[in-house]
């Protein structure tokens, strides 16, 4: 299992940005949340197999087409407990 917390910047918030990772991640078998944060960027934690982690990272590296994503930074975190993958 890999724990990653991942933060995107640009034009994420107000664009589904969220609920179309929480539909990439679940077709990936990705357990965790996306969440905006109050600079305008969109947080989001994650914990799979390393393939289904490394393919989310990827998928958020451009996100939905009504996106614009200038970066994605992440780092490993200590193990959690999600059972699903939330919005919030």
């Amino acid at each position: 299992m890999r724990y990653l917390q991942a933060r995107v910047t640009g034009h994420v918030q107000g664009v589904g940005f969220r609920q179309a990772t929480a539909h990439r991640a679940r077709e990936l078998g990705v357990v965790g949340y996306a969440s905006n944060c109050d600079d305008g960027s969109v947080e989001v934690g994650m914990s799979g197999s390393h393939d289904a982690v490394t393919a989310l990272i990827e998928w958020l590296e451009t996100g939905p087409d009504s996106a614009r994503v200038d970066r994605v930074t992440s780092e490993e975190i200590k193990p959690q407990a999600w059972s699903d993958f939330r919005t919030g």
